[in-house]
């Protein structure tokens, strides 16, 4: 599937954009995959290439937060493991599976998520106790959101988020860095089974990719610069933005209503 140049640069700098996003609060999939869609490609080419490119921005700023020292490779591999079986195994059931009761659903916990981020006093850049030892924490939120994101999606990045602060005890900025690398580790297993079903267009994804590539790390300096300050606000802000987005989606009359 052949893009025009000038289509490739807006994509291009979608990405960069989603890609920044994405590092600081997750979300940015709001921007990529309606911008594949105006393309005019295959729903199912648009979820193949939209991991694609997310993968290099997931990568970039995991890699960022590598070097900085954030990540706790000792406790976090078994999430690792559990992540990338789940992320595959859910993205072979939503090639079976209709995803429209995780749809109806999802709206209302991004509304509590949103709330938690705002008015919890666990969210900050201080660690607190953690409530849930490594191997059940990989199995329940690495394998769980794992599958999540490999079925459905949205809100992945608040998932695993919410999981870091609440149960493992992180500030936000470790448990952004840490939220990263499962992404990171989900979007490869959901692209190399979209890979394997000729799900992806690469000269668009690498294209996309590039922009993520930058605007990932662009984010992910702000993450250790800033902190809770900058995090907290885009982390509620993209869960309300996506909450509403989902409930256009299923009432499309809610949207007439506003007119």
């Amino acid at each position: 599937m052949e893009m025009e140049l000038m289509t490739l640069a807006m994509l291009f700098g979608v990405a960069l954009v989603a890609g920044f996003i994405d590092a600081i609060a997750g979300g940015g999939g709001l921007l990529t995959v309606p911008a594949l869609l105006a393309t005019g490609m295959p729903p199912a080419l648009v979820l193949g290439t939209n991991k694609l490119q997310s993968s290099f921005g997931s990568f970039s700023a995991t890699y960022y937060f590598a070097r900085r020292g954030l990540l706790e490779w000792r406790l976090i591999w078994p999430a690792i493991v559990c992540t990338f079986i789940g992320a595959a195994l859910g993205t072979l059931a939503v090639q079976t599976i209709d995803a429209a009761v995780l749809e109806r659903v999802l709206p209302f916990l991004l509304v509590l998520f949103a709330l938690y981020f705002m008015f919890s006093p666990r969210v900050s850049d201080a660690e607190s106790q953690r409530r849930l030892a490594p191997l059940p924490f990989a199995l329940v939120v690495g394998g769980g959101v794992g599958c999540y994101d490999g079925f459905f999606g949205p809100g992945t990045g608040s998932f695993f988020a919410i999981a870091f602060v609440a149960l493992a005890g992180y500030g936000m900025a470790r448990a952004t860095a840490h939220t990263k690398l499962l992404n990171f580790t989900s979007n490869i297993a959901s692209l190399l089974f979209f890979t394997l079903g000729g799900k992806v267009v690469w000269s668009v994804g690498l294209a996309m990719a590039v922009g993520q590539f930058i605007g990932a790390r662009l984010g992910s300096r702000l993450v250790v610069s800033k902190g809770v300050k900058l995090i907290r606000p885009l982390l509620v802000t993209v869960s309300l933005v996506m909450c509403i987005k989902l409930l256009l989606n299923q009432y499309p009359e809610l949207l007439a209503l506003a007119h």
